[in-house]
């Protein structure tokens, strides 16, 4: 029989620290959810790419945004921002950064995994 659990972000399972911001992980019946801290002057091409190794994030990524507001711009031009109370689905192939004075708190249900994890182990920014 399945049994309840609770995980608090306060006791991460995982932290992973770059550029202007920190990833905090925690694995969950299964799952692995992240919640990102993302700090001003934040923006995934000077943070991560280098990380990651590609030209833009290839994470897929399910998240609500908690403070802050994040710009996001696809691969094809389009933009968008996503601010506190937002729930969004952003396909791979896109940028981000920090908007304005105020840090950037989401919580992510898909594309943490790797995430901001060094190439040197093995893995980058792909789902």
């Amino acid at each position: 029989m399945d049994k309840a659990d609770v995980k608090s972000f306060d006791i991460p399972d995982e932290v992973r620290e770059f550029a202007n911001g920190r990833l905090e992980l925690l694995n969950i019946g299964g799952a692995i959810v992240g919640r990102a801290v993302l700090e001003p002057g934040w923006r995934w091409a000077t943070s991560i790419q280098s990380i990651a190794g590609t030209k833009s994030c290839e994470a897929p990524h399910f998240q609500y945004h908690v403070a802050g507001v994040l710009r996001v711009k696809m691969d094809d031009g389009s933009e968008f921002d996503c601010r506190p109370g937002d729930l969004s689905r952003i396909p791979p192939g896109h940028d981000a950064w920090v908007v304005g004075d105020e840090s950037v708190v989401i919580v992510d249900f898909q594309g943490m995994v790797d995430w901001a994890r060094h190439k040197n182990t093995g893995c980058n920014d792909s789902p």
